[in-house]
């Protein structure tokens, strides 16, 4: 039997976590961490968050675009050359290295906000379906109920 590995697809998708949780449990398959780590959370039926872990970086240092159904997430540092005394680093164990994540995002999956807090880039999503795509009841035997009212 062969396996195949769905992490990179899980772990880069927003809205389509019913169907790779199926698939993962079928499959077997653990997600992957990468860099820089992040986690994809549910905070509501139809609201999702996704937590970065950006140590190191600021505001200034970080973008966040959305383009076509891609959540692009960029963070890079501008390296500066203070004249004067420059600090000896003894250990670096904290990354600053330039980053791009980018996250898939399921149709009608908008992001409405991010927040930096305590080393977390925190960027908030929700899934709004238009009217036009939401599931309708028909009733039955509408058609006569219409040609009822056009003979009244």
């Amino acid at each position: 039997m062969r396996h195949f590995d769905l992490s990179p697809l899980y772990r880069s998708t927003v809205g389509f976590d019913r169907l790779f949780s199926l698939l993962d449990q079928a499959a077997g398959v653990e997600a992957a961490n990468s860099y820089p780590p992040y986690n994809i959370e549910r905070t509501g039926e139809n609201a999702y968050r996704i937590s970065v872990a950006v140590a190191g970086f600021g505001e200034a240092d970080l973008t966040i675009e959305t383009r076509e159904n891609t959540l692009l997430i960029k963070g890079g540092k501008e390296t500066r050359q203070d004249e004067g005394q420059k600090a000896e680093v003894l250990y670096q164990g904290i990354a600053a290295r330039a980053f791009e994540r980018r996250f898939q995002l399921a149709d009608h999956v908008s992001v409405t906000g991010a927040s930096l807090q305590n080393g977390l880039l925190h960027v908030d999503l929700v899934r709004e379906i238009p009217e036009a795509a939401k599931p309708r009841r028909i009733p039955i035997g509408g058609a006569r109920l219409v040609e009822a009212t056009r003979a009244a």
